[in-house]
């Protein structure tokens, strides 16, 4: 999509520091962390959430960033949370779809 931030992201339209990067998912620092360690997964291609249709394959290399942004944060060990928001009534306020990988803290301490 061409007005999509994240499709500008997740193909170098826009600068960030990636954190992990692979075919087909990018891994980039949340704008505005609700923790210490607040990464957003997103794949490549432009799908609006879940439940749109995502190939197997890219919720698999979704699931594998994820783990790599755990290990290169260091919260592998320690916990971290996954959360994906579908629609308006959850709190998507971005319309492609992207997994909040969220630790450093515990959780419930004033944190998602």
């Amino acid at each position: 999509m061409s007005d999509c931030i994240f499709c500008k992201i997740a193909n170098h339209e826009i600068p960030t520091t990636m954190v992990y990067e692979d075919d087909l998912v990018a891994a980039f620092a949340d704008m505005n962390p609700q923790a210490p360690v607040h990464v957003l997964v997103v794949p490549k291609q432009h799908y609006a959430n879940i439940v749109d249709g995502v190939p197997a394959n890219t919720l698999a290399a979704m699931a594998s960033a994820v783990d790599e942004v755990a290990k290169a944060k260091g919260i592998r060990e320690s916990g971290f949370r996954v959360i994906a928001n579908t629609g308006d009534d959850a709190g998507q306020t971005v319309h492609h779809l992207h997994w909040h990988v969220l630790g450093g803290a515990k959780m419930g301490e004033g944190l998602l």
